[in-house]
């Protein structure tokens, strides 16, 4: 029997069943539950190699779960095995001098951020799940987060990668170079793939100088014309220096005050407000008052209306504090469309007139809010419909409105079960032959997160 000689390879402790698989069975979302065959809980490479050799005999689904903060259903498994990855957390090399860390897939983000700044360095992919998202989750997912302005996409961040194949073989691709041009870069397909090309154990991560001061404020400014034109100011002033441009509207302040009442805006919200953050890693740099100096004449023209800027750590951690808990303020209501769109700066207003509109349209009792990383043009549009019969009509209209106006229905948090419909729809139909192709030849049992991320032809 399968699940006996998982538990021969792993012990029986480490092959959950029933009862004990409770936590594992839920989105964080709510949108999807799930009764798994078994949670395998593999300690090293060798053991994810032998569930997966047994399970590609067998012809068993597998599906590898890290933090469980996926929002998509990428990690849905009704009836599968899921591949936690938790127990896999070593770091199994840090050099300071190289900038490099290799961590296990289970390596919590808040994990490397510590370890590491206390040689100096940081590791900048950040975002609020970053208490509990793993490794393994944020590469499959190529997450993003506030910092991609500067530092770019987890796939930006990763040198090297150990990747479990299909087959139970061990791809090792956990190289620290910078450059290296043997053939089609493996790594980069396998980060983003959600689990359905291979289940990635271990990983090389780049790092990058800790700032030594930074400067943050939160601002109110009449609309996106004035917020493009300031972030491009802010860019020219300070050598690309922003490491954050986040965008709340009102909305997302009068829902913070009912949801979190004991929290108060220090500014008066206006329809457009952005959290920025520049940085410096130039020893006796001040980038509080070169900040001021930048938001001096866009204030006396009109062109922000209000601000404030941290004048300590514990200002501009209340201040992230607030940006963070968006996903507290904005996903708990039921009927809910979630979506992670990215546009061309230039076109974001023209596209949030344009899709308020059509769900106007679609369902006039709806309310729309839309929160996100304005400084590499990531939204998230957030729908509340009057009734479920709207979700999945508002949800295909936010897709194709997207990819009308030269955008994406997918910028960070990967396509899992949700977006599937749209990829059938609106991805370029060569992409999708081509990645079927892929996931044929390096999964032919099917049997790697099966049914998510490429649509079936």
């Amino acid at each position: 029997m399968l699940l006996d000689r998982l538990r021969d390879l792993l012990g029986h402790d480490h092959v959950l069943t029933g009862a004990d698989m409770a936590g594992f069975g839920e989105e964080f979302t709510g949108h999807y539950h799930w009764q798994p065959l078994a949670v395998l809980r593999p300690a090293t490479t060798e053991e994810v190699s032998g569930i997966l050799r047994l399970a590609s005999e067998s012809g068993t689904p597998v599906v590898p779960v890290s933090g469980g903060t996926g929002l998509n259903g990428g990690h849905e498994a009704e009836g599968r095995l899921m591949i936690s990855l938790a127990r896999m957390n070593r770091i199994r090399d840090f050099n300071p001098a190289a900038r490099t860390i290799a961590v296990e897939a289970g390596v919590i983000l808040q994990t490397i951020h510590d370890h590491v700044a206390e040689a100096g360095l940081m590791f900048p992919l950040s975002f609020g799940a970053k208490g509990s998202a793993m490794v393994g989750g944020f590469l499959s997912t190529n997450a993003g987060g506030s910092n991609v302005v500067r530092y770019g996409n987890a796939r930006a961040l990763c040198l090297g990668l150990e990747v479990v194949m299909a087959d139970g073989a061990v791809m090792n691709l956990m190289t620290a170079l910078h450059k290296d041009n043997t053939g089609y870069d493996l790594r980069d397909l396998m980060i983003g793939a959600e689990g359905t090309l291979g289940v990635i154990t271990a990983a090389m991560l780049h790092l990058v100088p800790a700032p030594t001061a930074r400067a943050t404020a939160l601002l109110a400014l009449p609309g996106f014309a004035q917020a493009l034109s300031l972030l491009n100011r802010v860019q020219a002033g300070t050598g690309g220096a922003v490491e954050a441009y986040e965008y709340l509207p009102d909305l997302f302040f009068d829902r913070m005050a009912k949801y979190k009442p004991d929290w108060t805006c220090p500014i008066t919200p206006a329809p457009v407000n952005i959290l920025l953050e520049i940085a410096t890693t130039v020893p006796g740099d001040t980038p509080q008052s070169r900040l001021e100096d930048l938001l001096e004449a866009p204030l006396e023209a009109g062109d922000i209306l209000d601000a404030v800027v941290a004048s300590s750590d514990a200002q501009r951690n209340y201040l992230w504090h607030m940006r963070e808990s968006a996903a507290e303020v904005s996903l708990n209501e039921d009927p809910l469309v979630d979506t992670d769109v990215s546009l061309p700066l230039d076109l974001i207003e023209p596209w949030l007139n344009r899709m308020n509109a059509e769900v106007a349209r679609l369902d006039p009792k709806a309310r729309m809010m839309a929160i996100g990383h304005l400084g590499d043009g990531n939204l998230h549009y957030t729908v509340y419909p009057s009734d479920k019969g709207f979700v999945a009509p508002i949800r295909d209209a936010i897709s194709r409105e997207a990819v009308v106006m030269g955008g994406s229905f997918s910028a960070e948090h990967g396509v899992g079960l949700s977006k599937l419909g749209s990829m059938a729809k609106y991805k370029d139909p060569v992409a999708l032959r081509t990645m079927r192709a892929i996931k044929a030849a390096l999964d032919p049992k099917n049997i790697l997160n099966p049914g998510k991320t490429v649509p079936e032809a």
